[in-house]
């Protein structure tokens, strides 16, 4: 299995934070933001990876990280020319992935579980990972019903559930197929909720509830937030 970290945007949310640099490049804690990302993945055993961002940044994610070569991994990095949504992005690893299973996470989300057993046992269409949260309005919520996922709906005025799908998604390679029937939404994107939904029609959608912390990043009270439950998990262990 192949990752990809999506960290395109404008992170119009954190401005002024991101007048001049990546939201991804942010301080969380004592690291940059990506870092995270890049260590879940990292720490799964997955060690080919592809960083997707926006023409303006990609040259201090390149800076930054470099090849992997340091981390004993594979980085490779695309370009997103515009804010075409998360699926867009996806879709531009398409001849990158080879014919290869894909997990990928989004370059602002933040996870205290390891994946590393979903991602060994993952054997065919998609699994997504849920997290019980206090404002699942602002976020996808998942409908569920034992171990079926029923439906996903984005950013619901009325959630059917407190789950929240959070930024990790693991896919077989057909997702490149499915991005390519996507039509825009009305905010002119292409979602990774159609994306997930195409799944679940299918029945072919797993998921997990996580038992960690998770946060994104892209607002003020979450990167404040998630630089916090860095700081405690990185106390009780020590």
């Amino acid at each position: 299995m192949k990752g990809i970290i999506l960290a395109g945007g404008t992170g119009s949310r954190l401005y002024p934070l991101t007048k001049v640099t990546n939201k991804h490049l942010l301080p969380v804690y004592d690291k940059p933001m990506i870092c995270y990302p890049l260590d879940t993945l990292v720490s799964a055993g997955i060690d080919d990876i592809l960083i997707v961002s926006g023409r303006g940044h990609v040259g201090h994610f390149l800076e930054l990280l470099g090849s992997g070569s340091e981390m004993g991994i594979r980085l490779s990095y695309e370009i997103q020319e515009g804010a075409g949504g998360i699926a867009e992005a996806l879709g531009l690893a398409n001849r990158w992935s080879d014919g290869d299973d894909i997990a990928v996470i989004l370059g602002d989300n933040i996870f205290e579980d390891k994946i590393k057993e979903s991602v060994n046992s993952f054997d065919s269409g998609a699994k997504i990972f849920l997290k019980s949260v206090a404002d699942p309005q602002r976020f996808g919520v998942a409908e569920v019903d034992g171990d079926r996922i029923i439906g996903i709906e984005e950013k619901p005025k009325a959630p059917k559930s407190d789950l929240a799908v959070t930024g990790l998604y693991l896919y077989e390679n057909s997702v490149f197929d499915i991005i390519k029937t996507l039509k825009p939404s009305g905010r002119g994107e292409l979602e990774i909720t159609d994306v997930n939904n195409a799944y679940v029609g299918k029945e072919q959608m797993k998921f997990s509830v996580l038992d960690g912390f998770w946060s994104d990043a892209g607002t003020f009270e979450s990167l404040l937030r998630a630089g916090m439950m860095v700081k405690e998990s990185r106390e009780k262990r020590n």
